[in-house]
């Protein structure tokens, strides 16, 4: 026959009890919180899209038709207002006003350089010792558009790091009196761009008399 169980046993099993009890009433009390907190953020999600709903009127499903949802790459964004205000300020800094006769060499071609380039740049330039990596034909531009084009061309190549660029002006065969009008402003823009170290006209398999090779400056 089994001894009854101490006063201590039992005094242990009825603190056990009691500490059930308490955590199974905190963890009612908890779940008591949590569906009330539910069902306030369920009235809030309610109560927005009744919101929306007054705010935008009745909505239809669209008609399912189909079509398949494709990603199509998005072109990268092009910054147009920053290059209108650089075209406005090119064209207002390139005038065709400024006398560049004292900075013409007195030769055949009335090549230019800016003062500290050697005198042999230009001698290369019109033998066609530099490699020319980008041109320019301004051929059929009016005078701002060709202003305009030659400033940006100058900028771009220049920022892209190329050294020799040909521009091609024409002859002047079909302007009035068939003189090259366009060449002489071009000589004056291109001696206003800081970009232009120094510019020959074109050998005769280079262009002759309707081109000008430029020597840009080498710090991009």
């Amino acid at each position: 026959m089994d001894a009854p169980p101490r006063a201590g046993s039992l005094q242990d099993l009825q603190q056990l009890r009691d500490e059930l009890q308490r955590r199974q009433a905190e963890a009612a009390a908890a779940a008591a919180r949590e569906r009330e907190q539910q069902r306030e953020r369920e009235r809030a999600q309610t109560a927005a899209r009744e919101a929306f709903a007054r705010a935008v009127g009745p909505v239809h499903a669209l008609r399912d038709r189909g079509h398949a949802a494709i990603e199509r790459a998005r072109p990268a964004p092009e910054p147009r207002q920053r290059q209108a205000d650089e075209r406005a300020a090119l064209r207002e800094a390139l005038s065709d006003e400024v006398d560049i006769a004292s900075l013409l060499l007195t030769d055949d071609g009335l090549s230019f350089r800016r003062p500290g380039i050697a005198e042999d740049v230009v001698t290369r330039l019109r033998r066609g010792q530099w490699a020319i990596q980008q041109q320019i034909d301004l051929h059929g531009l009016t005078r701002d558009e060709a202003r305009e084009a030659l400033a940006t061309f100058v900028r771009r190549a220049h920022r892209h790091g190329q050294r020799c660029v040909r521009v091609v002006h024409g002859k002047g065969h079909g302007s009035p009196g068939r003189q090259p009008v366009l060449k002489g402003k071009v000589q004056r823009w291109l001696a206003q761009c800081r970009e232009v170290i120094a510019f020959a006209q074109a050998s005769a398999p280079q262009g002759g008399a309707g081109a000008l090779i430029v020597l840009l400056d080498g710090r991009g």
